[in-house]
């Protein structure tokens, strides 16, 4: 019998035929239950049920929608992150630059075989292919077809998700093992770092020698004696800044060095003009040695001075001479060379490198003590370890200066001695080894040990220019001025544009009174832009020789100074400064605090006036001319009862009176940068325009013989006049000038104090000037 229509639909919906399997009843059971049925499967298909009568999956539509969400929810985390912060990425980078390791480069080598697509390495695609999820490439080696088919999995096997996660887990802890292995290979094929280990000093640290130096056996130094460290090669305290290196202060002075120094109490005392050049700070010696404290003993740390400086100025404000546009080339040529990092380590010293950079690391964390023993244990097991021996001289160099110890600093200087006698040591440390002994040797004054060291390093690198620019300033520090000049001459003949050498032959010339031919050196030498060539002192000579040949462009070059920070101004330009002082030419009675001592003075002026007269008598030679180079012409001599806070008791005994007078007023008997004494200058004598070399102190004038005219003195831009009994008081560190066009002797008594503005511990600790 033929099917019955349902009235409204069958059960299968949009169709509208019956279902065939049930036989009759089951037919008339559907027809009779038609519009429930087809209400039924619509609410079917609308909760999810298919229309053709199948459970399905989501549709295309709803599987866009989650997509879309899923994809916005990505950007706008995304974009959460970077606008709250929420990642330091820093950090992140920070931490990725201290993994030591290239997993991927240590990997390769166990991975490569792996390599599946024949690209020479192990990476993602090469993976893929391993699990199956992705063909071979035809350049890539086949496989069987069987391999080269998908794997279709039983219902029982595993999806492939979960292959993959097995697969990665087994990769995994191949690479962890990798890691295991790897923390156990030796560390002689990892380079070494670009400044060495981590503590390796850089070329600025440098001194070591294996000449034996007399000097240093036959000084003697108190054990505990302390020495002082400053990295401003200009002054000794907080003064005007420098750039580096150099220490020296006004002219080089041709004296002999005696072998064993000794103060002369009748000897003129130093002013900006005469100081010797000075690079190296001077510990302080114990009484019986003999030799004399210099301000311009300043030491630096590594060799770089310390820059005590005024404020610095805007770029903008430096008025720069075109000159000084320095040469593009040559500066990166010498960016390069610098970049240049020294090879410390021989052979042997890499196979212990693990060992050295763990007692370099206490060193360079301050430990000192800790690395001292670390360094020595390493001697003791390696005495033929050239970086095991240098880095126990540097933890002995530190200890000195964190003890203040002369003794443990000369156990160091040996140290570097023995650095570089040591057999296969590498060139560069060798030349790091024997500067830094020279330096060292230089900070304990025994410039004739440091010269012995300059010379074995020209020899050991003879074209090494630099070193011989040392040579130079070592030959300046022991008062050989000729040899320096001589050594200056062979680095200009080679290297004709080295403005280091410039400035010093410059210097040289200067101090020989060759004023003309010295300003070219100096000039060029300045506009180089060379390390070494910006400092303080060459400005102030390059401003002299110009101001004493008539050359208007002096005071250029004293404002390019002062803005470069080198004078605290272009009229004040001492070098050995405390910054802060109050500053003016001029000063009254009241100002300086001294008013006491001032009525003294005057009261007594006649009662010193009469004991100065009876000493001009020649025959007695008490006044000594003054030969500080000063003066254009005429005649001008000096009898000096105090000298840098010492009492000449030879000169005191033509002044008793005088002298006993003073011992009352320490702010001058105890001035260490002063002196105290009778000035006698006769009639057609001009005194160039010149400074002194400190702030730190004030000069007073009393008018002992006055004649009524034609004597005069210049502080800054004032002039005044003396007058009998009467005091002036000036600050002379800055420019001031006097002439004596009178027809007879012009008598004065010169007292210098100490600036009222420093405090009883800087008088008691500012070195003697």
């Amino acid at each position: 019998m033929a099917p019955r229509k349902n009235a409204k639909g069958g059960s299968g919906g949009g169709s509208g035929s019956s279902s065939s399997g049930g036989g009759g009843s089951g037919s008339s059971s559907t027809s009779s239950s038609g519009g429930s049925s087809s209400s039924g499967a619509r609410r079917e298909t609308k909760h999810g049920g298919h229309k053709n009568g199948r459970k399905g999956g989501l549709s295309g539509s709803s599987f866009f929608t989650w997509f879309m969400v899923i994809a916005l929810l990505g950007v706008w985390a995304s974009v959460a992150v970077v606008w709250f912060d929420l990642v330091d990425y820093e950090e992140v980078l920070a931490k990725a630059k201290d993994f030591r390791y290239n997993l991927s480069e240590v990997l390769q080598g166990k991975l490569g075989v792996y390599d599946a697509d024949g690209d020479g390495d192990f990476d993602v695609d090469d993976a893929k292919v391993l699990l199956g999820l992705k063909e071979r490439s035809a350049s890539e080696p086949t496989f069987s077809p069987e391999e080269a088919q998908p794997h279709h999995e039983p219902e029982g096997q595993a999806p492939v998700g979960t292959e993959s996660e097995d697969i990665e887990d087994e990769i995994k802890e191949q690479t962890q093992s990798l890691l295991h292995e790897m923390g156990h290979i030796e560390h002689e094929d990892l380079q070494l770092e670009a400044d060495g280990p981590a503590g390796e000093p850089q070329p600025e640290y440098a001194d070591v020698l294996p000449v034996i130096d007399i000097d240093d056996r036959v000084q003697t130094l108190e054990p505990e004696t302390f020495y002082e460290e400053t990295e401003d090669r200009f002054s000794v305290e907080e003064t005007v800044p420098q750039d580096h290196n150099l220490d020296m202060e006004e002219m080089i002075q041709e004296i002999p060095v005696p072998s064993e120094p000794v103060v002369d109490d009748d000897r003129q005392p130093p002013t900006a003009d005469d100081i010797p050049y000075q690079d190296e700070p001077v510990y302080e010696p114990s009484e019986n040695e003999k030799i004399e404290i210099s301000d311009d003993a300043i030491e630096d740390s590594n060799i770089v001075p310390e820059e005590v400086s005024a404020p610095p100025v805007e770029e903008d404000q430096q008025e720069v001479p075109p000159e000084t546009s320095r040469k593009t080339d040559d500066q990166e040529q010498k960016e390069k060379a610098q970049k240049k990092k020294p090879k410390l380590l021989n052979k042997f010293d890499k196979s212990i490198k693990t060992a050295l950079d763990a007692a370099e690391k206490l060193r360079k964390r301050g430990k000192i003590e800790e690395a001292v023993a670390a360094f020595e244990e390493l001697v003791r097991k390696y005495p033929h370890s050239p970086r095991a021996r240098y880095g126990k001289a540097q933890c002995e160099d530190d200890l000195a200066e964190k003890r203040r110890s002369n003794e443990i600093l000369r156990r160091a200087i040996e140290t570097y001695q023995e650095v570089a006698s040591l057999p296969e040591v590498p060139a560069d440390l060798v030349k790091l080894s024997l500067k830094r002994r020279s330096e060292r040797q230089q900070f304990l004054g025994h410039m004739r040990g440091s010269l012995l060291t300059l010379q074995r390093l020209v020899q050991l690198f003879p074209s090494d220019i630099s070193l011989k620019n040392d040579l130079g300033v070592g030959y300046l520090l022991m008062g050989d001025n000729a040899s320096a000049k001589k050594v200056y001459e062979e680095v200009l003949n080679v290297t004709p544009d080295d403005g280091f050498a410039k400035v010093h032959y410059g210097f040289i010339l200067k101090a020989q009174n060759k004023i003309a031919e010295s300003i070219p050196y100096l000039k060029e030498g300045i506009e180089s832009g060379d390390p070494g060539t910006d400092d303080g002192r060459f400005y102030f000579h390059l401003g002299d020789a110009m101001q004493r040949v008539g050359n208007k462009e002096a005071y250029k070059w004293y404002e390019l100074g002062h803005k470069r920070g080198h004078f605290a101004s272009v009229w004040q330009r001492s070098l050995y400064n405390v910054n802060g002082l109050k500053a003016q030419p001029w000063w009254t009675p009241k100002e300086t605090s001294y008013t006491e001592l001032v009525k003294s003075l005057e009261r007594n002026w006649k009662l010193i006036r009469d004991e100065g007269l009876a000493v001009i008598d020649t025959t007695k030679g008490l006044f000594l001319p003054e030969d500080e180079n000063l003066r254009e012409k005429g005649d001008w001599s000096q009898f000096t009862l105090w000298q840098q806070g010492r009492k000449n008791e030879n000169a005191c005994k033509g002044a008793p009176k005088t002298c006993a007078l003073l011992e009352k007023f320490p702010e001058t008997t105890g001035c260490r940068r002063g002196q105290i004494k009778y000035s006698i200058m006769h009639p057609g004598t001009h005194v160039w325009p010149h400074t002194g070399p400190t702030n730190c102190r004030l000069r007073m004038h009393l008018g002992l013989v006055i004649p009524k005219e034609g004597c005069k003195i210049r502080c800054a831009n004032e002039t005044k006049t003396w007058e009998e009994g009467k005091v002036l008081i000036f600050d002379d560190s800055f420019e001031h000038e006097v002439w004596q066009d009178a027809s007879s002797f012009r008598l004065i008594f010169i007292v210098d104090v100490w600036h009222p503005e420093l405090t009883p511990q800087q008088r008691r600790s500012l070195p003697a000037i």
